[in-house]
């Protein structure tokens, strides 16, 4: 093996320990319909959102005003923030290729509440 080569190969491998998993982290990239449902507390009982997920980034996709942020690591780990006037709520849990699941916990205008979310790809 020649300097050069050694070289090349040592630069490419530390560009992949910088940026682990970007292209892979693509997999999860498209449209999402995500159903949340309060497990305990004083908001309503669920909720339907559509979401798309784009290089790691998670936005909503409908029409309503609502604010709804978050990230999709390579591995499928989430987190999510979303809110609406004074209510709120942050999300965690993972993603499959096809489905994904989670907990959240929040605030909604008549108290504290938390549940979970459960989610599948839309074609």
């Amino acid at each position: 093996m020649t300097r050069a080569s050694l070289f090349a190969g040592l630069v490419l491998g530390s560009a992949m320990l910088v940026n682990p998993g970007v292209a892979t982290a693509e997999v999860f990239d498209g449209a999402w319909n995500v159903l949340i449902v309060t497990e305990s507390g004083t908001c309503d009982r669920g909720f339907r959102y559509d979401v798309k997920v784009g290089n790691g980034r998670v936005a909503y996709a409908g029409n309503a005003s609502i604010d709804l942020s978050g990230t999709v690591a390579a591995n499928g780990a989430v987190k999510v923030n979303i809110s609406k006037g004074d209510q709120s709520a942050a999300g965690t849990g993972k993603l499959s290729a096809t489905t994904g699941a989670g907990t959240w916990r929040g605030r909604g205008s008549a108290g504290e509440c938390q549940g979970i979310w459960q989610a599948e790809r839309r074609g």
